[in-house]
């Protein structure tokens, strides 16, 4: 058996993929498989992907959620990872993840750099833990940058398929609507202190370059994932508390890139959902986030952003 499994969705992107592929066919620990899903690509990005030992699996551009999904269904490695077309690995990243795979977590953490089109990196260096229980280690990851990012997570096969995780077709944002669970479900989980996810913040790239129709559609999408995530950790026999408190914060946050009639629409939702009485205390007191979440989310993200 393979030791990780990489699943790397594709679309368009031949200017990034070979920088890609060479960051994991480089790597200093070689027990792996690659699973390259084709999401109907139009340029020469699969002319790429073949000249690599690579399984292609085609698709009809079915969006990242899905395409992460069938990788899935193709994988007989240990652990998965997800390795988005235009980011890349440092080289040592498998190899470190594989040294810290003696006690078989559930998942593993590693750290991110983000990389700009000038040639500027930032290091998000974030704490290291052992065998931490699902409901610690979210504790302690929720403070962290990325939280939600699959892709700077190694997730034990078995312990994915049995919960039967899937991302939800169709919808931005669509880690947040799953992460989350993966991680506080977990029975171990560990975080390595190694940088080894690059993550390319190119300049046109959809999350860089949006019209307010797209954030409107990320908004939506982001308050399905959080009234999933409600309803689905009521299923979990954890303290949900900071769990709760993390998806209501960030569901805040998100509103408040709205303007006019769709922020004071999103605002109606959130108080019928009470949603203030999931925060926790922090800076500032909990009846006092409560007075402020009702009369301005944009003035209580403006304070807990400081």
């Amino acid at each position: 058996m393979k030791k990780f499994s990489i699943i790397i969705p594709v679309y368009n992107v031949e200017q990034y993929l070979k920088r890609t592929l060479d960051s994991v066919f480089k790597q200093t620990y070689q027990n792996f498989e690659v699973i390259v899903v084709n999401d109907g690509c139009t340029d020469k990005s699969m002319d790429i992907a073949r000249k690599y030992d690579v399984k292609i699996i085609d698709t009809t551009h079915v969006g990242v959620s899905e395409a992460r999904n069938i990788g899935v269904t193709y994988a007989r490695g240990e652990y998965l990872l997800f390795l988005d077309s235009d980011d890349y690995w440092d080289i040592k990243l498998l190899e470190s993840i594989q040294q810290s795979i003696k006690n078989r977590p559930d998942v593993i953490r590693f750290q991110v750099r983000n990389v700009y089109d000038d040639g500027t990196k930032q290091d998000f260096l974030e704490s290291t833990f052992v065998d931490f229980s699902g409901e610690k280690a979210f504790e302690k990851i929720c403070t962290f940058h990325y939280v939600e990012s699959v892709w700077c997570y190694a997730i034990k096969r078995t312990y994915y398929n049995k919960n039967k995780f899937r991302f939800a077709k169709d919808k931005i944002h669509e880690d947040f609507g799953l992460t989350p669970l993966i991680i506080i479900k977990a029975t171990k989980v560990n975080s390595i202190s190694y940088v080894g996810y690059n993550y390319y913040r190119r300049s046109g790239s959809i999350m860089n370059t949006q019209t307010y129709s797209w954030t409107k559609r990320k908004v939506h999408d982001f308050y399905e994932h959080y009234l999933y995530l409600s309803e689905a950790i009521k299923t979990i026999n954890v303290d949900s508390t900071i769990f709760r408190s993390f998806i209501a914060n960030s569901m805040i946050m998100k509103i408040c890139e709205l303007h006019g009639k769709e922020y004071k629409e999103y605002k109606r939702k959130l108080w019928k959902k009470k949603i203030y009485n999931e925060l926790m205390s922090n800076t500032v007191s909990r009846k006092i986030k409560k007075i402020l979440v009702q009369c301005s989310p944009k003035i209580y993200y403006k304070i807990m952003s400081r």
